[in-house]
């Protein structure tokens, strides 16, 4: 979701309530865009302030963490310390529900006089800024400077004014009546939740649909709806009342943050639940600092682990593209030797019925008594019988040699091939450097990387996913290979139940059953965790294979994680796996 206004409108509203009245005890400027402030609280107590201007993610909240400094402060941190160090914090406002944020600081000059400064935090992107003002709104400073020639709207220098651009002319929702909404959104012809977004400052467009959900109206219908359904006048009434009862709930402070989880994955934030989600996708958490901090570190977490898998991902790949191309040409090799047969018929009957043949005859019609019908055997006029059998003969011996070691080599290869899409998937399901450690061990136990500073004994810390049924039932899911085997072969035993999906990569899921007869909705739920972790995660059905664990066997010298199993069941089930609780190793 978007650092929209209603998220900054909650930002304030935790701000004012633990920074106001209180003194501002240090100033760092751990990045080139980035503040951290530590205040000294009304109270006794300290709280730090991180404030990001960061172009691809700014952020601002609360958080309990520190960051190092660099040796020498930036000159906007020394300015700051300067003006504002042991400054107190009067006020912390938003005007309307724009992306801004005002600290209004009281501190005393060198002459010990009282002045009042401002520190505006502008949350908009790219164009993201924290701009240092006085009492007359003269910009002392910012901690980016943008000129004229960068922006023709608005100049952000020592010296000049500090105004809001107004770029879009938004209308303030905080402020709006019924007459003025209704007006404006049958102005306007397009989707409907497009329409509340351009239309109003602060709302992004998941609330613009949260807007509509609670409506009960589709937001991407057209506008043009209200005027041309029946029942338009009543759903145009229906919008501004879930539209004036978000605001309420706004400027009355009513947050409640959630985290909306996908399949086990952060995939939104709000600062109330959404209705357009499901109530079990919704994780509440204490403060909207902690839901940003908590959201982006996991977002952040699963991004830096996509960048350090990266050379991973790239040997996998090439490997994975190299065997491809090698077994498509095998394939059709293979497909070749299917005239072998015919080049033996073609000898025998020519043994059988050679006699018949005309000298320099080009081809001879003779019974294929295999199939009782009539077949045109061609000939080299130059050759005999004989040795036009004796042609096909060799041309059988050869493909029938071709074919046997193809048979081999083709099984080969896509033995290969499937083991490389199982470690590809083991780097797509990867959410820790440890697990990382551990498909790296299995790359250069299998070659495919060599080995650096001689043989060292890797030490894995990774262990695989642990889910609690909805029935209470511990279920298991190997991240990758190794602990696919190890959960199979070590840790599950006979009445244990095992699952995978059917002919595809993915992962060993093991539920204990504790000597229990498992209900259904257990089996389902270890069906989805076996599709949510397998190449078909998204499907909206996929076949997965379950067995009792005593069922399930592993080939002398096959690779990792490969099984066979010939008495299983089987069932076909989605990847939704947002009802499950996964417990935290």
């Amino acid at each position: 979701m978007a650092f929209d206004g209603i998220t900054i409108a909650a930002v304030v509203k935790e701000m004012k309530e633990f920074l106001t009245g209180g003194r501002i005890y240090k100033i760092a400027q751990p990045e080139n865009d980035e503040l951290l402030l530590t205040i000294k609280t009304a109270d006794g107590g300290q709280k730090r302030l991180l404030i990001s201007a960061g172009a691809s993610l700014p952020l601002i909240y609360l958080t309990q963490g520190n960051k190092p400094s660099p040796m020498t402060a930036p000159g906007f941190c020394m300015l700051l310390r300067k003006h504002l160090q042991n400054g107190r914090i009067t006020d912390i406002t938003q005007p309307g529900l724009e992306r801004i944020i005002h600290f209004h600081i009281e501190h005393l000059n060198e002459m010990g006089d009282l002045c009042r400064k401002r520190l505006i935090v502008e949350i908009m992107g790219k164009h993201s800024n924290i701009i240092f003002v006085n009492e007359e709104d003269m910009i002392i400073d910012s901690i980016k400077h943008i000129s004229g020639l960068i922006s023709s709207v608005r100049e952000v220098l020592p010296g000049r004014t500090y105004f809001i651009p107004h770029t879009q002319e938004k209308r303030n929702p905080l402020t709006e009546d019924y007459p003025s909404f209704v007006s404006a959104i049958t102005s306007k012809s397009m989707p409907i939740y497009k329409a509340i977004y351009s239309l109003y400052t602060g709302i992004s467009p998941v609330m613009a649909h949260e807007i509509g959900c609670r409506a009960k109206i589709d937001g991407d219908v057209s506008t043009a709806f209200f005027n041309s359904s029946p029942n338009g006048k009543q759903a145009l009434n229906d919008l501004y009342k879930a539209f004036f009862y978000m605001m309420e709930q706004v400027k009355k402070g009513l947050f409640h943050p959630v985290i909306i989880y996908e399949s086990g994955s952060p995939v939104e934030f709000a600062p109330f639940p959404l209705t357009m989600y499901k109530e079990e996708q919704q994780k509440s958490v204490d403060s909207i600092s902690t839901l940003l901090e908590q959201y982006y570190a996991e977002k952040n977490s699963i991004t830096r682990i996509r960048q350090k898998s990266v050379d991973l991902r790239k040997i996998v790949q090439t490997a994975l593209e190299r065997n491809i191309k090698k077994y498509d040409l095998q394939l059709r090799q293979m497909k070749d030797t299917e005239k072998k047969e015919q080049y033996r018929i073609y000898g025998e009957l020519l043994n059988t019925y050679g006699y018949e043949v005309s000298p320099g005859a080009k081809s001879m019609e003779a019974l294929n008594y295999y199939t009782n019908e009539m077949i045109t055997i061609p000939l080299n006029p130059l050759l005999s019988p004989s040795e036009n059998a004796k042609k096909y003969f060799d041309k059988y011996g050869k493909y029938k040699r071709t074919f046997e070691a193809l048979s081999s080599l083709t099984a080969q290869v896509k033995e290969e091939i499937d083991h490389l899409e199982s470690i590809q998937n083991a780097l797509d399901i990867a959410l820790l450097e440890d697990d990382l450690v551990q498909i790296k061990e299995e790359l250069i136990s299998c070659g495919y990387i060599r080995r650096k500073g001689g043989n060292k004994k890797v030490k894995f810390s990774s262990k695989p996913f642990h889910y609690i049924s909805r029935d209470g039932y511990h279920i298991y899911v190997g991240k990758n290979n190794y602990q696919n085997d190890e959960l199979t072969f070590k840790f599950a035993s006979g009445n244990d139940w095992w699952f995978h999906a059917k002919g595809l990569p993915g992962s060993h899921v093991v539920v204990k059953s504790e000597g229990n007869e498992l209900p259904d909705s257990t089996f389902e739920d270890a069906a989805k965790l076996a599709a949510y972790y397998s190449k078909a995660k998204g499907q909206e059905k996929i076949e997965i294979d379950y067995a009792e664990k005593k069922n399930v066997k592993k080939p002398s010298g096959s690779k990792p994680g490969f099984v066979v199993y010939y008495t299983n069941y089987s069932m076909m089930i989605d990847s939704d796996i947002s009802a499950l609780t996964r417990v935290e190793n």
